[in-house]
């Protein structure tokens, strides 16, 4: 009895002891992983849906990387409260995507402070130190909107007035900034050229619907719109439905639709004459935040600031070949 007692506590032990390493290998190779805490603008937008793909599709753990993803819902609040869990959390880098450029200042101390670099994709922050931010990785959204601006001067170019309805996204965001930014300028060198009405569409197709409407139905009469420039494809998809609402044609012989992100929605559009002319904003950016990782890992220095190559379409420049080819 005494001998098989003894035989059942040695082959517990064992057990205990298998269990056991096959527990601390287990966490020694999670261990291993790179942890990355991202704070997501949200999901306003096809772009912004494609770009939270492309990220969690780098960020794998088949990859050696463990992804911390959060939602900020639109809500900048949110993502200082996110970025403060990944510090507690002692993740070995922060990427985000800021909603606004403002109000960054203290919070990216307290990264920097943990020695956790930050990564900004697609937008930028205003602080007063620059070593708070590791990297940039995105687009050039003035020369985005310099594109759409040099496109409307060559159309325009004989025309006694071009009256201009400006939709504007996220105010305070970076993309928002630079495209607006690029129109005043435009606007400033072409004497014919009038901003007619400026609404604010939050990159999203609802809001800018509601507010192009409001904006047509409180009108005596219906005002002549030559062009709509709308600092994303989902304004451009309510500012559409809006206009065709009130009898406006949209296209060749009626009003210039303006776009920017080039997703596979809007080509199809310009495709249809719909959209006169989408400024493409490449969203796949998680390669190259994982390049700017990489070299990070490898003790070196990173660009400051990593701009996409990025082109224009127009009806005519939108071919089967070319959809069949959009990864968003």
């Amino acid at each position: 009895m005494k001998r098989k007692i003894a035989c059942l506590l040695t082959a517990i032990i064992y057990s205990v002891f298998i269990l056991t390493g096959c527990a601390k290998q287990e966490t020694t190779e999670k261990d291993d992983l790179t942890v990355i805490g991202m704070s997501q603008v949200g999901a306003e937008s096809d772009w912004r849906q494609a770009d939270t793909a492309s990220m969690k599709a780098v960020f794998t753990e088949a990859n050696g990387y463990r992804l911390l993803f959060d939602d900020a819902r639109q809500e900048q609040e949110n993502q200082f409260v996110a970025i403060r869990r990944f510090i507690q959390q002692k993740v070995d880098y922060i990427v985000v995507m800021p909603i606004t450029e403002n109000g960054w200042d203290a919070v990216l101390k307290e990264a920097k402070d943990a020695g956790i670099p930050v990564i900004l994709v697609d937008r930028m922050v205003n602080v007063k130190d620059e070593d708070l931010i590791t990297a940039h990785v995105g687009s050039d959204f003035y020369a985005e909107g310099k594109k759409a601006t040099d496109w409307m001067k060559e159309k325009y170019a004989n025309a006694e007035q071009v009256n201009i309805i400006h939709i504007q996204g996220t105010k305070g965001s970076t993309p928002q900034i630079g495209r607006t930014a690029a129109l005043d300028d435009a606007v400033k060198a072409n004497s014919k050229w009038k901003v007619i009405a400026r609404m604010d569409g939050d990159f999203t197709e609802a809001k800018t619907y509601e507010v192009m409407k409001e904006y047509l139905s409180n009108r005596d009469t219906l005002p002549q719109i030559d062009v709509v420039y709308c600092e994303n494809d989902n304004e451009a998809y309510g500012a559409i439905k809006a206009l065709e609402g009130f009898g406006y044609t949209c296209g060749k012989n009626g009003v210039s639709v303006i776009s920017f992100d080039a997703t596979y929605n809007a080509l199809v559009y310009c495709q249809k004459g719909k959209i006169a002319m989408t400024v493409e904003c490449n969203p796949l950016l998680g390669p190259l935040v994982e390049s700017v990782i990489k070299t990070l890992k490898a003790g070196e220095k990173p660009e400051k600031n990593r701009y996409v190559e990025e082109s224009a379409f127009r009806p005519e420049d939108i071919t089967e070949e070319l959809l069949a080819s959009r990864k968003y």
